[in-house]
């Protein structure tokens, strides 16, 4: 309360320093005043009406933010203005801001009265709001001069600064010299905790704020553990505090909705998504922040039907207020049911609601649709979005990488630099998968400076992208250096270096990879055993593919899906088993898939065994093949028995259903431009040059002994026109353009979309000693790297 004898014209004043009528809200009736009437009070009054500022909660920020420039104008014009004025402006700056204007007047303070334990706490609560380390600092000192760093509310509010700046052990050094402490005080250190993911130091908190000083959790402790709980996954803990809830009875209705949303939070994160439900249920009330913790815990565990349902089930109850995190968790749904219906209908709701042109719920839809394959679409929404974030970028450059518009993804990339825009860690996860797509080594390496450059290098989902990358570039020995300097690995990391090991035909290595994973203490997942039982099939290890098949479920009690079926199928089929690969097939407790038979199909090819093709082709057919790949490994098994006819039917079959054939293309990185051919190209500037050499590779290699292997022409051509049109395979166009463009020290990787053709593999190991180069070749199955006559695939692939 203020003191009455101050008088009226003190209250009617205070109007002048918090732009409010406060005598309409103080005074009764009878003893109002007008505001004209307040305005013509004396100087001698005006410090008085500051005084009663501090004692009122400010207006909203932002509301009145032009009467706080006009307040420091009545401030100043006060000739001797005491810590009370000083401390009333001071705090309506520290809570609607601008926060520098709380401690610019703080330091104007110094110069003319000595701040008070009232003062403190107002500034504090300013430098934590800009995490103005050097400031707060500067005012520690000065409460410690003043002897009141100990004070109760000063010392919680140094606490609050040092944990928002990241200081814990300041932070815990002024908690531990505070002579008594309440309940806020211990919150203000577990909330710091909590917030920074500090598991072990907050639980050990919340126990010795019990058995010190005898304080028991509140709402506010309950709130900021929960999270941290979720975070961990640590349900035992979860359901503890839970318990405690229950006994505690929380009253308001406040903290029933904070605590409840928090508990089923925290089950949800937990996938314990059936008590998240009961805690949903049971609460009395419950807000839009409820419903989009739960609908966001279904997304979470795959529950995406479920999750829309809820959402629907949300906008029905009458809460249309979208928030970005329900509007988040909605649009997800949507990208992951591919229901571009449902996504399109929320992007109408959002107009409608006037929230479309939120930065986040812009995000959100830019994702949705990326991720549904609508390129223009998410295209035109990021041309229209006015302000664009590091978010929408990413976004923007993850959709084309998704769809295989690699090319396109850089020139995002170098559109969001020009804007002066930093890329993260989504980022530039998003970004290197594009270089591995393209086998663009330069720019992999450029896109590896760039997250060095930036303090990223340490991420670990940045380091699997690399160790991905160096791989598909031909460079797994650069995949192994930064495998081996990660700081800390994840099971991806192991997986994707075992992969990257599968994809170069190091079989032996991928296995001694995978001991050193067991030693370490890393469980293998599911995807472990795919990548290794595909390494050992790409190296022909035949019988260590089939015991690490069986250990899978003996040992690791992991249950076979259909993608190890496959890779079992690929290992027996390519080692020439062709009849025990049926005889799996046959035996498998899964109806096999079109994958499955394919694999087989392909084998079929290889070992040229045409009944059993002709069989596996019948059983494809019946289940409907899942593109053209099937058709053209039945039309060259007929083709390579010189079938021709039968061949013939094959594609005219394909051509009926729809499906057409993918035409081979080959690309080649000089000098960081790609070139692209395809078979027969001659529309590269330096077409007559590559065409020249081939004819001389042609002439050197046929003196080495090598012969044309026409079974892979599927026409029915003179031997000559089969061997010319051999002679136009798009990977030997590149490795003819590597040649002329290339020192001969540098080794030529050359990336084709389709497998290698048996002609051009046999001719690329007469290249390498005719003109005596390295030729590293990545097809659509795996590498291939050639030199001195020799693949590393030992013509296995």
């Amino acid at each position: 309360m203020l003191c009455p004898r101050r008088g009226i014209r003190a209250y009617a004043a205070t109007a002048l320093l918090t732009g409010r009528n406060l005598i309409a809200i103080i005074l009764p009736p009878r003893r109002r005043l007008p505001c004209a009437r307040a305005m013509l009070l004396p100087r001698v009054h005006l410090r008085l009406a500051s005084t009663a500022a501090v004692r009122l909660h400010p207006p909203p920020s932002g509301a009145f933010s032009h009467d706080l420039a006009f307040a420091r104008q009545v401030l100043d014009r006060i000739p001797a203005p005491d810590a009370r004025a000083y401390n009333a402006l001071i705090r309506a700056y520290s809570w609607r801001g601008p926060f520098h204007a709380a401690i610019d007047l703080y330091r104007s303070m110094l110069r003319r009265v000595a701040p008070n334990k009232y003062t403190f706490p107002f500034v504090l609560k300013a430098c934590s709001a800009l995490a103005d380390l050097r400031s707060g600092r500067a005012v520690h000192a000065h409460a410690a001069a003043a002897g009141l760093h100990t004070d109760l509310f000063v010392s919680t509010a140094l606490i609050d600064l040092y944990i928002r700046c990241a200081r814990f052990g300041p932070a815990a050094n002024v908690f531990a010299k505070m002579p008594t402490r309440d309940v806020v005080a211990w919150n203000a250190m577990l909330a710091g905790y909590a917030q920074h993911g500090m598991y072990q130091h907050a639980i050990a908190h919340l126990l010795d704020m019990q058995a010190y000083d005898r304080l028991r959790p509140n709402a506010s402790t309950l709130v900021s553990l929960l999270p941290l709980l979720a975070q961990h996954e640590a349900l035992s803990r979860g359901t503890s505090v839970h318990a405690y809830c229950l006994r505690a009875c929380l009253d308001q209705k406040e903290e029933q909705v904070l605590v409840g949303t928090a508990l089923l939070d925290m089950y949800a994160k937990c996938k314990r998504l059936v008590y998240a439900c009961r805690v949903f249920h049971g609460m009395p009330v419950r807000n839009e922040v409820t419903w989009s913790a739960l609908i966001g815990g279904f997304v979470m565990c795959d529950r995406m039907v479920q999750a829309f349902s809820l959402f629907k089930d949300m906008l029905s109850q009458g809460l249309c207020f979208l928030s970005p995190t329900s509007v988040a968790s909605a649009l997800r749904v949507c990208a992951s049911l591919a229901d571009v219906c449902m996504g399109t209908q929320l992007h109408a709701l959002l107009v409608k609601s006037g929230i479309h042109a939120d930065l986040t719920a812009g995000n959100s839809l830019l994702s949705m649709y990326a991720k549904a394959g609508l390129i223009d679409e998410t295209m035109s929404l990021f041309d229209e979005m006015s302000i664009k974030d590091t978010v929408s970028y990413s976004a923007l450059l993850s959709g084309y990488v998704q769809n295989g518009k690699a090319e396109e993804a850089f020139l995002v990339f170098k559109k969001m630099q020009a804007c002066n825009v930093e890329p993260d860690v989504a980022t530039m996860v998003s970004l290197i998968p594009a270089c591995s797509h393209l086998a663009a080594l330069q720019h992999g390496r450029c896109s590896h400076c760039s997250v060095i450059i930036r303090g990223l290098a340490s991420e670990t989902s940045i380091c699997n992208a690399l160790i991905d990358m160096y791989a598909k570039c031909g460079r797994i020995d650069l995949s192994r250096q930064v495998f081996d300097k990660m700081a800390a690995r994840d099971i991806v990391s192991w997986n994707t270096m075992i992969a990257g090991y599968g994809i170069h035909g190091l079989g032996k290595e991928a296995t001694t990879l995978f001991l050193g994973m067991k030693n370490q203490g890393f469980a293998p997942d599911d995807v472990t055993f795919i990548c290794l039982i595909s390494a050992c099939s790409h190296s022909g290890l035949v019988t260590e593919g089939k015991h690490w098949f069986n250990m899978m479920t003996q040992k690791y009690g992991i249950l076979p899906r259909m993608e190890h079926y496959i890779c079992m199928v690929d290992l027996l089929a390519r080692g020439g088993f062709l009849d025990e690969a049926y005889q799996f097939i046959q035996s498998m407790p899964l109806k096999a898939d079109v994958r499955v038979w394919g694999a087989l199909l392909g084998a079929c090819r290889i070992h040229k065994n045409i009944d059993l093709g002709k069989q596996v082709s019948r059983m494809i057919q019946k289940l409907g093949p899942e593109g053209t790949g099937n058709f053209v490994l039945l039309s060259n098994i007929f083709s390579a028995a010189g079938r021709f006819n039968e061949a013939a039917e094959v594609r005219v079959i394909q051509k009926v259903k729809g499906f057409k054939k993918s035409p081979g293309c080959s690309w080649i990185e000089i000098n960081g431009s790609l070139h692209a051919f395809v078979g027969g190209d001659q529309s590269h500037p330096r077409s007559p040059d590559i065409y020249q050499e081939l004819d001389n590779i042609l002439i050197d290699i046929k003196k080495l002994g090598y012969q044309a292997d026409t079974s892979f022409v599927l026409q029915d051509l003179e031997e000559e026109e089969k061997e010319k049109a051999l002679l136009c395979h798009s990977e030997k166009l590149a490795i003819a353009f590597g040649i002329l463009s290339l020192g001969e020290d540098k080794t030529i990787f050359v990336t084709k979309n389709l497998r290698v053709c048996g002609d051009c593999h046999t001719a690329i190991k007469y290249m390498t000693l005719v003109r005596n180069r390295s030729i590293i070749v990545r097809d659509a199955n795996r590498f291939h790297h050639f030199k001195n006559g020799q693949c590393s695939c030992g013509d296995f692939w």
